[in-house]
């Protein structure tokens, strides 16, 4: 079975077929939030970073967000091939047990060990991220503003369910209570026309990596808050995909996005909203690669690993880490089919985005 399905907006259609696709030809690669549904892109990831693109040579636009921040960082590293398969290896092992006398793990407890985590992975390595010629990373978080300023037990469950209802009514209204903060290293510009969204952008440092990373990563209520980041307006900060779930963005250039679904849906809190996961005219020039759904449906258990995996084996550590191998492992079959289809792009084999 066909493990991979390209998926092309308009205008990167138009591209292929005037042009192929070629490394060169690439000006922006986004990552996803959506924990370990990433997972599935590590062979892709590292076909891309580790063989493809090392053969052109200009700067690319690396956006992520959440998990996709992790993996954008990671691909700035001087052997990005050795460091996805880190990434992976660390992200299949987390685990968590609560501390004596708790029933559960704490948001505090998760926050302090991936803390360490990101640490371990990238200490005495940030200068390798910030100043690679190569690529110019773009790290989104989510800013509280009002009643979500400040992480509280009582405001900020109040204050994300006036996001949730603003959200509904409309997608700007979210901006009322949540602004999109990006950390750009070199001082880059945006690679997208932010005009849609209430949106700041600060210079990624030394001094900021390892927080505005975290605060990317941190999921409301099951971590806690990164509040006051350097060089950043102060407050709370959380997950970039709350207000960037899959960085649906009027981006410019040529875009590739390894995904691990076809649709690209702007918000975490569009997740229900059916009619927000269509394709608009800010993916005219989007290249997407996905897992084929039917091809899905043979990894264990029937889909991509999740989060909601930790609860399903919050006693058997070991048979998670064995189905969560058991995808990544079949998931070479991506790479290996992307890797066939660049050495003769097949317009028959692209679908409409």
């Amino acid at each position: 079975m066909q493990a991979l399905h390209i998926h092309a907006g308009p205008k990167a259609l138009a591209h292929i077929r005037e042009h192929g696709l070629r490394p060169e030809h690439i000006g922006v690669i986004p990552g996803a939030a959506g924990g370990p549904k990433g997972l599935i892109l590590g062979a892709l990831d590292r076909f891309i970073f580790g063989e493809w693109l090392s053969q052109s040579s200009q700067p690319v636009d690396l956006v992520g967000a959440s998990i996709g921040a992790w993996r954008m960082a990671t691909a700035c590293l001087h052997d990005p091939v050795a460091a996805f398969e880190r990434l992976e290896r660390d992200y299949i092992h987390q685990h968590y047990e609560p501390l004596p006398g708790q029933k559960r793990v704490s948001a505090q407890q998760v926050s302090d060990a991936f803390g360490q985590s990101l640490q371990a992975f990238y200490g005495g390595r940030i200068d390798q991220v910030l100043s690679t010629p190569r690529y110019r990373l773009h790290i989104v978080t989510s800013r509280g503003r009002h009643l979500l300023h400040r992480e509280h037990r009582v405001a900020t469950p109040l204050g994300y369910a006036g996001a949730y209802i603003s959200n509904a009514v409309h997608r700007r209204a979210l901006g009322g209570w949540l602004e999109r903060v990006v950390f750009s290293a070199q001082g880059a510009a945006l690679p997208f026309d932010a005009q849609d969204f209430r949106t700041r952008a600060v210079d990624l440092t030394e001094a900021n990596f390892m927080p505005a990373l975290q605060a990317s990563c941190s999921i409301p209520f099951a971590l806690k808050a990164v509040h006051n980041i350097p060089g950043a307006p102060r407050g709370a900060y959380w997950d970039g995909g709350i207000t960037d779930y899959h960085l649906h963005l009027n981006y410019q250039g040529l875009v590739l996005y390894p995904h691990f679904q076809q649709a690209v849906v702007p918000g975490w809190l569009d997740k229900a909203l059916k009619w927000r996961h269509k394709a608009s005219a800010f993916l005219d020039n989007t290249i997407v690669l996905a897992p084929n759904p039917e091809w899905v449906k043979t990894l264990p258990n029937g889909k991509l690993p999740d989060r909601n995996d930790f609860m399903t084996y919050s006693t058997h550590f070991d048979a998670r880490v064995k189905v969560w191998q058991s995808a990544v492992h079949a998931s070479e079959q991506l790479a290996q089919e992307f890797a066939q289809w660049l050495r003769a792009p097949s317009l028959a084999k692209v679908l409409p985005l």
